[in-house]
C-alpha cells in the first residue's frame, strides 16, 4: 500500500506544482486588466471576470511593443523615453541596472547563459555546474593576468541565487549539454541527470599520484605475502 501511495505522489505532486505555478503566473498577468478604465473591464461589460484575459492582454502588449520598437519611429520614442528616465536621480540607477541585465539575458546577440561549464568550487577537487556570462571588463580586467571568463554559479534548488566568479578559462570545462538540461540537473539536486553523450571520455582524471600510490601499495602487499 505504501508503494501505491508513493507512486500516486510522484504523479500528482509535479502536476499540482505545475498547475500552481501556472495559476500564479496567469493570476499575476491578469492584474494588467486593472490598467483599463473600470467601464472597459470584463466585469463591467459582461458581469463577471474572465480568467486568462489579462494574460492575453499582457502578451499582446509585449508583442505590439516589440513590433513598434523595431522601426525607426519606435526606436526614437524609446530613446526619448529612456532619456527622460535617466534624468530622474533614483530611477536612473535602477532602470540602467535592470536594462543592462535584461539586455544581457534576453538579447539574441548576447552570450549570457548560453553555455554550461564545469568549474571547481568552492575548493579544488569539488566540481559544480556554472554558466558562462561573459568576460571581465572595466578596471577589473587590468588586474587579471591571462584569459579569464565570468561565470555564474547557481545554488540548489533555487538557481535564482548564486555566486559570480571570474576564473581562468583553462580552469573551466565546457559541457556538452544545453542550459535547460543543466538547470534541471541543478534544481533536482542531481537526481535528474542528463543523458551521457556516447563516445565521451571522462574529463576529470584521478588525482596525480593516485595510480602510482595504488600500484605501490599493491606491490608492497604482494611482496609482503
Amino acid at each position: 500500500m505504501r508503494k501505491y501511495f508513493i507512486t500516486g505522489l510522484l504523479v500528482l505532486v509535479p502536476l499540482a506544482i505545475t498547475l500552481w505555478v501556472l495559476n500564479l503566473i496567469i493570476g499575476t498577468m491578469d492584474q494588467s486588466l486593472l490598467l483599463l478604465p473600470e467601464q472597459w473591464r470584463p466585469k463591467a461589460l459582461l458581469g463577471h471576470d474572465i480568467p486568462g484575459l489579462g494574460t492575453i492582454l499582457t502578451l499582446l502588449v509585449i508583442f505590439l511593443t516589440g513590433l513598434a520598437t523595431r522601426n525607426f519611429i519606435g526606436r526614437q520614442i524609446v530613446s526619448i523615453w529612456e532619456g527622460v528616465l535617466i534624468r530622474i536621480p533614483v530611477v536612473s540607477s535602477i532602470y540602467s541596472s535592470v536594462k543592462q541585465v535584461s539586455d544581457t539575458l534576453f538579447s539574441s546577440s548576447g552570450n549570457a547563459f548560453r553555455k554550461a561549464l564545469l568549474v571547481q568550487y568552492p575548493r579544488e577537487g569539488s566540481w559544480t555546474i556554472a554558466f558562462l556570462t561573459g568576460v571581465p571588463g572595466g578596471d577589473v580586467k587590468n588586474h587579471l593576468a591571462g584569459d579569464y571568463v565570468s561565470v555564474y554559479v547557481p545554488t540548489t534548488p533555487n538557481p535564482t541565487s548564486g555566486f559570480f566568479l571570474m576564473l581562468p578559462r583553462a580552469d573551466t570545462v565546457e559541457l556538452d549539454m544545453s542550459v535547460d538540461e543543466a538547470l534541471k540537473y541543478i534544481v533536482s539536486m542531481g537526481v535528474v541527470a542528463p543523458e551521457q553523450q556516447p563516445g565521451r571520455k571522462p574529463i576529470i582524471d584521478s588525482p596525480p599520484g593516485s595510480a602510482e600510490t595504488s600500484d605501490a601499495s599493491s606491490a608492497g602487499g604482494a611482496s609482503g605475502n
